[in-house]
């Protein structure tokens, strides 16, 4: 919309408040800055719920990979012809042997449950999850044959170990005795502690060279499933669909998105009704930039009736008012952006002060499963929430434009 000399000059006036029009400059500044909250509390809302989703997803299925092939029974004694299958499948580029087993760990009287984690040297090394994660010790002192592990750090708060500790691993399915079956358990010293970031993880993993659990758990040479990593995790079923039917009967194929189907299709509700409630805080804005447009019209009824016996066409009369609704709807939707993106960088400091002054401890990990508070702002989001607010505020300007366009400028000044 290309406005003239004459259009541009009165739309300007008209934006600032004139004689007697406080109210209406008051009422403006109002929509103007609930334009600003709405836009801004979108941009933080979504950005912290795909920060979520990216973060769960890269920890999740960082660590456990887009699928496991699951032996029956826990156990896949010919491991090594189906991780063979899995590599020579179209679409993978890694797949490696896992064991997995829920089991209790002592240390001087504490015990915790843990979750015993069987990985080859190789994907102790390499796994994005634990590569710079480990907050003391080092992975390199965990080696086949040496009884030495690395656990989370919240394990390692619960049971109060350091690097250097040597606590106990039980296996209640042991050997069996004339007595009955007497439990497995293992003294290992602790080399390594580390954080993921997820709460659930790091409260329970204990990860150990591939070797020492299969002696740990008495599997001899067989191991539980075996990881596949795809190039596409979004298509991991399509991909997978093959290696499920050549390991029917012997095992079953698990993606990312049946053994975390209820997480991320909670996230993914979640992330919809807060966008749509929270678009509701931009309508409202756009029912003020309504009302003050209208009070505009009403108190330029006579100057309007002037312009138009002065020549001004009814077209720049619409132009003018709706250039005024969508400057502020505009300003109002950039101090937004900027707004939302100063709360974004400085949220850990944010969520520090309002438990620093509520005394509420606001981002519990033990709920929220990560350990800060993510962000990831989506390039298309954030267009589609400036342009949606831009949209609201040009919609909010057209009746009282056209009120102010069909202004009878007779009946106006018949008693002047």
């Amino acid at each position: 919309m290309i406005l003239s000399r004459f259009e541009r000059m009165i739309a300007r006036r008209y934006l600032l408040p004139g004689k007697g029009e406080g109210f209406i400059f008051l009422v403006a500044g109002i929509s103007l800055v609930a334009v600003m909250l709405g836009v801004a509390a979108l941009i933080i809302v979504m950005s912290v719920m795909n920060g979520f989703r990216a973060e769960l997803f890269d920890k999740i299925v960082g660590l456990n990979g887009h699928a496991v092939v699951q032996g029956y029974g826990g156990r896949l004694p010919d491991w090594r012809q189906v991780m063979a299958e899995a590599k020579a499948t179209p679409g993978v580029v890694r797949a490696t042997p896992l064991i997995e087993q829920p089991l209790l760990a002592n240390f001087n009287g504490r015990v915790e449950a843990v979750l015993v984690r069987g990985m080859t040297m190789d994907d102790i090394g390499t796994n994005d999850s634990l590569k710079g994660k480990v907050k003391v010790g080092s992975m390199d002192n965990l080696a086949p044959g040496r009884n030495v592990i690395a656990i989370g750090a919240g394990l390692a708060d619960n049971l109060g170990v350091t690097v250097g500790n040597t606590i106990s691993i039980i296996n209640p399915a042991g050997r069996a005795t004339p007595f009955g079956t007497v439990p497995r358990e293992i003294g290992y010293q602790v080399g390594a502690v580390f954080e993921i970031g997820v709460y659930d993880y790091d409260k329970a993993f204990v990860v150990m060279p591939m070797e020492n659990a299969q002696q740990l758990l008495l599997l001899g040479d067989v191991v539980g499933m075996i990881e596949v990593t795809t190039n596409d995790p979004d298509n991991v079923a399509t991909i997978l669909a093959p290696l499920a039917d050549k390991v029917e009967g012997r095992a079953v194929v698990t993606d990312w998105r049946q053994m975390n189907a209820s997480l991320f299709e909670a996230l993914q509700v979640d992330r919809i009704v807060s966008f749509v409630v929270l678009s509701l805080i931009i309508l409202v804005a756009v029912f003020n930039i309504l009302s003050s447009l209208i009070m505009l019209v009403r108190a330029k009824t006579r100057d309007i009736a002037i312009l138009r016996t002065m020549g001004a066409r009814r077209s720049s009369l619409l132009k003018i008012f709706v250039t005024v609704g969508v400057t502020i709807g505009s300003l109002g939707m950039a101090a937004g952006v900027v707004m939302g993106f100063v709360f974004l960088f400085f949220r850990e400091k944010v969520v520090a002060f309002i438990q620093l002054v509520t005394g509420q401890n606001i981002w519990d990990p033990s709920v929220r499963f990560l350990a800060e508070l993510p962000s990831r702002p989506d390039p298309v989001e954030i267009v589609v929430i400036c342009l949606m607010a831009v949209g609201f505020s040009f919609l909010a300007t057209l009746y009282p434009a056209f009120k102010a366009a069909n202004t009878d400028p007779v009946q106006v000044l018949r008693y002047e």
